[in-house]
């Protein structure tokens, strides 16, 4: 039995905001029952247009999961700098500042991995999973400046039948800016404490008389958090990046885009008697970059009925080598070496069936190739094959009922074959109210390595892989509720969420009394995830918006018969692995806050000036085997003032991060090495001409 929850003061504030929010919600919900018109041109119109969830634009209130969107605005006006500070905002996600490793994003937890590989993401539909970091997002090398962002879908949960087998947790799409929209030259310096230097430029105009382009360069520097005791860190990455839209006919229109991302992240620690770099881990760069090509080609074949074509390329490599002394025998060091390609080629068809019957189907193909010298031992370029179809049906037999039927089938060179289905059954109770219930499940695979993997030192195996390896499973069951309440100018959405994740894979480690047991990728544990999350967005004036989020959450896990009884790995049940197997325990059920709270506020001033603060309050997580990052409260301010002068418009914007002081959000063991983040503050000037 696990101990029981320890309330204590975050907590109680949680709880009662939420209490608050709950009271106000059924208040509201009380008088928006009231007779209304009901046409369908206003029915919902307030909430907006989504396409990230079943490939069809709808309604939310006709999506068959709850969707987060932010807009260009909202993040324009945050107090942050790196993209994956923007999911903060989200219920239910989980991210961390650049340290050693890049930030990372999470959604209801397992975090074992340091690429997130269980929540898919997407770049005006190209896949940031790299074959090259494990099947993971490296977030490193996500190739979007801010500024060239037009909206963010965040899809809340499980979405295989859409993006494949890797979308298990949830997808974020993020859609970049329309060239057409972009005029004119701006440019965009940073500068601030622990050695904040940014600067950047974008451009944009006519490409002849069809085409629009969109062109972008940024560049980010820091010294990474405060130096701590053995450790050091620091981040830098670059960005070109570059969009181009041509309308060949009133019917096509093609889409093409291509760029490269480079960062470099510092690891490594010093030895403690010396104080020089210590040679089982030095202080080393680790240098990742990625090169893409897409191009999309959508034709229109009728007012209800369309079809897209896409093709897309990604090559990405990493590199972060040394000679591990390795107890006398050398060898090198270099788990993320190498590089992975991808080309792949997506085809999709919208079309109206009926009058209440909308489908869209397609399939893909794509092929990866890796070549990892230290992980893929003389095994030169292994290649991966994975072709897929995918439907999905949106029925509306009244403008009371929504339905939502999708069916998936992958083939996959090296996981297999998998089918994943999704229904789900929106009650529109009146044009303000919406009850939505539906069921799904997704499969999660591995990565190349995972499967083909062999790194190894003569008889001494650092991992291998199984080619037999299952893949995760998880099965999904919720309850959303949607309430648009335009006289009082609020909405609010929540999920109730149950969630079985069936063959959880983690890395064991291998027994070190036994140098030929290798770590290899293990079908460990099921996980059970229950809890409920909501977003509240208010706007009381013209000039104020208050977005308010909460998560509210519980995990059971279980070890399956398989990993305790197999007797070559190092969770044999016997005395000496019970520690092992609690941090694996407390891995899956604390891999999330039990508790979470973020509250937006953003302000219009007078004299052209823009205020915003950002709360967030986190509980107690656990983000790998190794770390716990304790408890926190976290404030964020921006001030803004926007100017035109002479024909030169601009913004002038100051920024600072935990204002409230120094806490932990990623490791914390209450020694000197523990990661510490501190305030930060930086001053940022944007000249448009």
């Amino acid at each position: 039995m696990r101990p029981a929850y320890r309330v204590d003061a975050v907590t109680v504030k949680t709880q009662t905001v939420f209490r608050c929010c709950l009271r106000l919600s059924v208040a509201l919900g009380v008088l928006a029952a009231f007779p209304v018109q009901a046409e369908e041109d206003i029915f919902f119109s307030s909430l907006p247009l989504v396409a990230s969830v079943s490939r069809l634009p709808q309604r939310v209130a006709d999506a068959p999961t709850s969707v987060t969107v932010i807009d260009r605005d909202m993040i324009r006006s945050l107090p942050i700098r790196d993209l994956n500070d923007v999911f903060r905002l989200v219920p239910g996600f989980q991210t961390y500042p650049n340290t050693t490793e890049a930030g990372r994003v999470t959604y209801h937890g397992l975090t074992d991995e340091e690429f997130s590989p269980r929540l898919q993401v997407l770049v005006d539909g190209r896949s940031m999973y790299s074959p090259a970091f494990r099947n993971g997002t490296n977030w490193a090398l996500i190739p979007v400046a801010l500024e060239d962002i037009e909206r963010i879908e965040v899809v809340r949960g499980t979405n295989a039948v859409s993006y494949g087998s890797n979308a298990f947790l949830g997808v974020i799409n993020i859609i970049t800016l329309d060239p057409s929209l972009v005029r004119n030259f701006s440019v965009t310096g940073s500068h601030g404490s622990q050695n904040v230097r940014d600067h950047g430029f974008r451009t944009g105009g006519k490409l002849g008389e069809i085409g629009d382009f969109r062109f972008t360069y940024r560049q980010q520097n820091d010294d990474g958090l405060r130096d701590r005791y053995d450790w050091i860190d620091s981040y830098y990455s670059r960005l070109f990046d570059f969009r181009a839209d041509f309308a060949l006919t009133d019917r096509d229109v093609l889409q093409v885009s291509a760029g490269h991302v480079e960062a470099v992240t510092q690891r490594g620690r010093l030895n403690t008697k010396t104080w020089l770099s210590n040679p089982t881990n030095p202080i080393r760069d680790f240098n990742q970059t990625n090169t893409f090509f897409q191009a999309q080609w959508r034709r229109t074949l009728s007012q209800d009925s369309d079809f897209l074509l896409r093709y897309a390329y990604s090559l990405d490599e990493g590199s972060e080598s040394f000679i591990h002394p390795g107890g006398g025998t050398p060898y090198l060091y270099d788990p993320w070496g190498g590089k992975g390609q991808r080309h792949e080629i997506e085809a999709q068809h919208n079309t109206r069936l009926a009058e209440s019957v909308r489908l869209a189907w397609g399939g893909s193909w794509r092929e990866d190739s890796v070549s990892a010298p230290t992980t893929l031992i003389n095994q030169g370029v292994v290649k991966r094959e994975v072709g897929r179809v995918f439907g999905n049906f949106e029925l509306k037999p009244t403008q009371w009922v929504t339905g939502n039927l999708g069916l998936s089938w992958e083939e996959d060179s090296l996981a297999g074959s998998h089918f994943a289905p999704r229904a789900s059954l929106a009650f529109h109770l009146d044009p303000r109210n919406t009850v939505r219930i539906g069921t799904s499940r997704a499969y999660r695979t591995g990565s190349v390595v995972d499967y083909r993997g062999d790194w190894h030192n003569g008889a001494k195996y650092q991992f291998r892989g199984d080619p037999d390896m299952p893949a995760e499973r998880m099965d999904t069951w919720e309850i959303g509720y949607i309430g648009d309440w335009r006289d009082w100018r609020m909405s609010l959405d929540v999920r109730l969420f149950d969630e079985k994740v069936h063959n959880r894979l983690l890395v064991i480690d291998r027994d070190d009394s036994k140098d030929s047991i290798p770590d290899a990728m293990t079908a460990i544990q099921d996980v059970h995830m229950r809890g409920i999350e909501y977003q509240l967005k208010w706007n009381p004036f013209e000039s104020t918006k208050i977005v308010l989020n909460q998560m509210f959450m519980d995990a059971d896990a279980e070890f399956v018969p398989s990993a305790l009884a197999n007797r070559t790995n190092s969770l044999w049940n016997d005395g000496n692995n019970y520690e092992k197997r609690r941090n694996i325990d407390a891995l899956s059920e604390r891999g999330m806050p039990r508790r979470s709270t973020s509250l937006l506020w953003l302000q219009k001033l007078p004299w052209n000036l823009e205020f915003s603060a950002a709360g967030y309050w986190q509980d107690k997580a656990k983000w790998s085997i190794n770390t716990w990052a304790e408890r926190y409260q976290r404030i964020d301010t921006r001030l803004a003032y926007k100017f035109r002068w002479s024909g030169v418009g601009g913004e002038l914007a100051w920024i600072i991060q935990s204002l409230n002081g120094a806490h932990f959000e990623y490791k914390a063991y209450n020694d000197p090495a523990d990661r510490i983040v501190e305030r930060r503050q930086w001053l940022t000037l944007r000249l448009e001409y």
